[in-house]
């Protein structure tokens, strides 16, 4: 029977971090399934979902705060999560891009949290435009909506949203999401 981890990670930013936590998860037997980790005002942050046999889950546990002495801080949640319980619903993809300010992820997220959408991954930056040199905020995310909503009241919904934020939004229906599929 194997177990299920969810990591999450963060030192400060420098060379080896990934392999020093690579190497005491193989050691342990256990897989690499999925990560998002980036580097963030200075320090490498991230999240890692691992597999390993269940007899093997206890000693990763264990072994986790030696990372400290390398400079990575990691916590572990220990998951019931399986194939079995996969979402498999079409996701969506929204695309959004505008002047950065202050409340766009937290009005986006509630008015999608409002409709009964999960946000599944989300991915933000900020950049400077091309012409004016401003602060351009985008933002990408996954989305899985309940089974009975339909995309048109969805998009209705951010579209009336991005123009009183006075952003670009896109939603899109994209294929169903291979993301823990389990093919590491």
């Amino acid at each position: 029977m194997a177990r299920v981890l969810v990591l999450t990670v963060i030192g400060e930013d420098r060379p080896g971090l990934v392999e020093a936590l690579a190497g005491l998860i193989s050691t342990h037997s256990g897989s690499w399934d999925e990560s998002r980790m980036a580097r963030l005002a200075g320090h490498f942050a991230g999240v890692v979902q691992v597999h390993l046999p269940e007899d093997r889950a206890a000693g990763l546990i264990e072994a986790l705060p030696s990372l400290s002495g390398q400079g990575l801080d990691v916590t572990v949640v220990d998951s019931d999560w399986s194939m079995a319980s996969v979402d498999r619903r079409d996701s969506l993809t929204l695309e959004l891009v505008g002047q950065d300010r202050p409340g766009i992820v937290r009005e986006i997220s509630s008015a999608l949290a409002g409709l009964g959408v999960n946000v599944q991954d989300l991915r933000t930056a900020v950049e400077s435009a091309p012409m004016s040199g401003e602060r351009l905020f985008r933002a990408q995310a996954e989305l899985a909506p309940p089974a009975d909503m339909e995309l048109e009241a969805i998009r209705s919904a951010l579209e009336s949203l991005a123009d009183d934020m006075m952003v670009d939004v896109t939603l899109d229906a994209s294929p169903p999401s291979s993301r823990g599929a389990g093919d590491a």
